[in-house]
């Protein structure tokens, strides 16, 4: 055989009348946002769509499908588009809810007719701009931290993400609540993007994820130039308000963007008594203050720290104190909390850089560095009002770092938040705010439904082996069978997928 030729095929168009599918895997995250209600609580809450035409659960659901297909922007719903046998499954899924006789009412809707199964680009790029507040968008400056006032349709987006929080509650109850705190940058090139400390046009929404669950409770949006620990008080409230009924105790981390004084204090005294009080570790400031009191701290009184690794202890080369410490700022308070705060140092090999003395060295670092003994350290805090050995604290504290720093990584590259469609601030929210819910979506089914082998594997990972299988979508009997090739390990997962999302349906009263 020739090594200078192609194979031996062609492309072609198919005229059969066979719907295929080449998302089989996607229908069941499908059935699952019907289930938990998506659909219902869009149309309930959002209220850009009016009594005719497009509805906002087929926005919704199509841009939600879009991220866990793995589309990037608005303009790849034509893929989905082009996929028979999802239409034909997404045309099922439109009237569910909606009662007796919701097939005809749905075509009433569309009284000039209806050539599509999902809204186009075109409409989906409307639909994303009735989110933006344009009366708020004077006040957004460079060099001003300021957050524009959401509309009541972003308003409501938010309430279907606390609503399908809620819903995977009810099936997955949790009785403990660890939340982290974090902001992330998500680049752009969008010329009405605002600059973000690293320098470049971004956008920094922070974050609350639900450690326990691998939900995220609320994520607001702003732009690059706002620190993450704006208004942060008010975020740990929301986050509060957001948690489903049924959790009893509520901790939270952060990083030093939450080492604010009423921030603790809120935590510390349960917001005065008016709640339980929530137990916390954050990263503290490292200020001069700070630092002397870790110079201060005896050297037999630092420990080392260790890690797990396959079941032996291994150290990490860093050391831990319990430190005695008040700032100046609650020193002299008469209802200030009491706080312990403990210091990690690491030893620095290389103590100066050639040709700089000790000084330069010490302000060049991107870190807080302490001499002691004649050693410079590389050195950290952690503010706590948790009891407990204190390395095992800061193991707890570190977690933080992984779960909620992997969330956003997999809402900007495996999901669509990444790729910002617009100029427009508010239609940017909106289309993060439905990446959110895409990834809430994605949790649940992790949560709720996903088989064994696959609940530890990344979402590219999962559309590999099972959202992105092809299938056939025949109809007999007025019956829809989706038809995987004989021997495709998939078909056993959606199958049983399938029965626990059924387990999920709620009795006829």
């Amino acid at each position: 055989m020739r090594s200078d030729r192609m194979l031996g095929y062609e492309f072609a168009e198919d005229s059969s009348p066979l719907q295929m599918t080449g998302h089989a895997g996607l229908l069941p995250y499908i059935d699952l946002a019907c289930v938990l209600g998506v659909l219902r609580e869009s149309d309930a809450r959002i209220g850009v769509c009016g009594e005719q035409g497009w509805m906002d659960r087929h926005h919704v659901l199509s841009l939600a499908l879009l991220n866990v297909a793995g589309g990037e922007c608005v303009e790849d719903i034509r893929i989905l588009e082009s996929d028979g046998g999802l239409c034909r499954v997404f045309g099922e899924a439109e009237v569910y809810g909606l009662g007796r006789g919701a097939h005809k009412e749905m075509r009433k809707r569309f009284r000039k007719g209806r050539s599509r199964t999902f809204p186009s680009p075109t409409r989906l790029y409307e639909y994303l701009d009735e989110f933006h507040n344009e009366a708020e968008e004077g006040k957004r400056v460079e060099g001003k931290a300021f957050i524009p006032a959401r509309n009541k349709h972003l308003e409501g987006l938010a309430g279907v993400n606390t609503a399908l929080v809620a819903s995977v509650q009810r099936h997955a109850r949790h009785k403990e609540a660890t939340l982290d705190i974090d902001a992330t940058l998500a680049e752009t090139t969008k010329r009405e993007a605002l600059f973000c400390y690293q320098g470049y046009r971004a956008y920094q929404p922070i974050t609350t994820y639900w450690a326990e669950t691998g939900l995220a409770l609320v994520s607001e949006f702003r732009d690059g130039n706002v620190p993450a620990g704006h208004e942060i008080l008010r975020i740990v409230k929301e986050s509060l308000a957001a948690l489903p009924e049924g959790v009893e105790r509520v901790r939270v981390r952060m990083d030093s963007a939450g080492y604010q004084h009423d921030v603790l204090k809120f935590c510390a005294t349960g917001d005065g008594g008016k709640r339980d009080v929530i137990e916390f570790s954050v990263s503290n400031d490292m200020t001069t203050e700070f630092r002397k009191a870790v110079m201060e701290v005896e050297q037999e009184e630092w420990k080392p720290l260790y890690r797990q690794e396959r079941g032996r202890l291994v150290e990490t080369g860093q050391e831990w104190a319990e430190v005695v410490y008040v700032p100046e700022a609650i020193a002299f308070g008469k209802d200030a909390p009491v706080y312990r705060y403990l210091a990690i140092r690491e030893l620095m090999k290389q103590t100066e850089l050639p040709g700089m003395d000790g000084t330069q060295a010490q302000t060049g670092l991107p870190f807080a560095t302490i001499t002691s003994a004649g050693r410079s350290y590389r050195v950290k805090g952690i503010v706590t009002n948790r009891d407990g050995d204190g390395a095992e604290l800061i193991h707890w504290h570190y977690e933080r770092c992984g779960k909620s720093e992997e969330a956003h990584a997999l809402m900007k590259a495996d999901l669509a938040g990444g790729t910002l469609p617009s100029g427009k601030f508010g239609a940017n929210a909106a289309w993060w705010g439905i990446t959110l819910l895409s990834y809430n979506l994605h949790a649940a089914m992790r949560l709720l439904a996903l088989p064994g082998g696959l609940k530890k594997k990344r979402l590219k990972a999962i559309r590999f082996a099972l959202i992105d299988v092809p299938a056939r979508v025949v109809e007999h009997s007025r019956q829809l069978f989706i038809r995987l090739a004989r021997g495709n390990p998939a078909l056993e997962w959606v199958m049983e997928m399938r029965r626990l999302i059924h387990g999920l349906v709620p009795s006829p009263a």
